[in-house]
């Protein structure tokens, strides 16, 4: 069995997945939504502070299982380093204690293995990455083949929902807020335009539309909330469906997927299935629990990983805030 370990951002997670099925035997996630909500957003020392608490507690529950682990996993990059430290500490001092090697895992390489989470891997696989610190575009043809074909220039969608949503004096997090609150608005009464509509990139912003939406709210008052939110996730939903047109012009889609917290955005999920229609191309979904971080997804990586022998030392092992894919 694997043990994995999540911290990337303000989710302490752990899991324990068996090498030879696949299969999840254990998993527990302590979310501090609560806490940063007070703040309108993640506080990183917070973060810190709370994952120290929290994940000692949860690997204590992992302890039948020690005697049967053949490797420990870690989130490594790219997240918050306050957290992220917490994550490859109690990593390392695990395969320390047991005398078992250690495998540094790619949040984001998580994110596209939550698909497959107790299921067997389905590659080429185009996949389409939403969460609060990512939106990018990839070509996934295996763990190690992995090509970038568009990503975010500025904010994220997912952290455009959160911004948005402060602006409001919603809570955090904002993606669950805005969504619940646009069910009652208008998606055509605020005329926001879709970000770089004209530009040949391959890209994505949404630094434009986040102003869009801070004016629209200092104009109104509380009553045009519900129609903000509709008019906003509408247009931060057709920059990606714009995009993801253009790209297909060139390469036209077999197997498509969205991961990653924001892509539990039913919304984003409806307009993607109308734009694969056409194309008779295959959805993939994560399940809804396994969207969002989680120690899950970090150990089905995991597996692949141990069984290609991409082993880290205790000492070279380290963390990479800013990496990406």
């Amino acid at each position: 069995m694997i043990l994995s370990i999540e911290s990337s951002c303000d989710d302490s997670a752990v899991a324990i997945t068996e090498i030879a099925t696949c299969r999840l035997l254990f998993h527990k996630k302590i979310s501090q939504e609560l806490e940063h909500s007070v703040y309108g957003g993640v506080v990183p020392e917070l973060a810190a502070r709370l994952h120290a608490e929290a994940l000692p507690k949860i690997l204590q529950e992992c302890e039948p299982y020690f005697d049967k682990l053949k490797a420990v996993a870690v989130t490594s990059s790219p997240g918050l380093a306050v957290t992220l430290v917490e994550g490859v500490t109690m990593a390392k001092a695990v395969a320390v204690a047991l005398d078992i090697p250690l495998l540094g895992v790619n949040h984001l390489v998580g994110h596209i293995y939550s698909l497959f989470i107790e299921k067997e891997t389905r590659f080429p696989l185009t996949v389409l990455l939403v969460s609060g610190g990512h939106t990018q575009v990839m070509e996934v043809k295996s763990l190690t083949e992995i090509d970038t074909i568009a990503k975010s220039m500025d904010d994220s969608f997912g952290e455009s929902f959160d911004k948005c949503a402060k602006m409001m004096g919603l809570g955090y997090p904002g993606g669950p807020l805005i969504q619940e609150l646009a069910k009652n608005g208008e998606r055509k009464k605020y005329n926001f335009t879709i970000p770089l509509q004209q530009s040949p990139l391959l890209a994505f912003s949404y630094s434009g539309l986040k102003n869009a939406v801070r004016l629209a709210i200092e104009k109104g008052t509380p009553d045009d909330y519900a129609d903000i939110a509709a008019s906003f996730e509408h247009i931060a939903t057709m920059h990606i469906i714009k995009k993801l047109k253009k790209y297909f012009l060139h390469v036209a889609p077999k197997c498509f997927a969205i991961v990653g917290g924001a892509s539990a955005n039913l919304y984003l999920r409806g307009e993607i299935e109308k734009l694969l229609k056409p194309y008779g191309a295959s959805l993939l979904l994560s399940e809804l629990k396994y969207c969002s971080d989680n120690a899950a997804m970090i150990g089905r990586v995991a597996v692949e990983m141990y069984e290609k022998g991409m082993f880290s030392s205790v000492e070279d092992l380290d963390i990479s805030p800013r990496s990406e894919l």
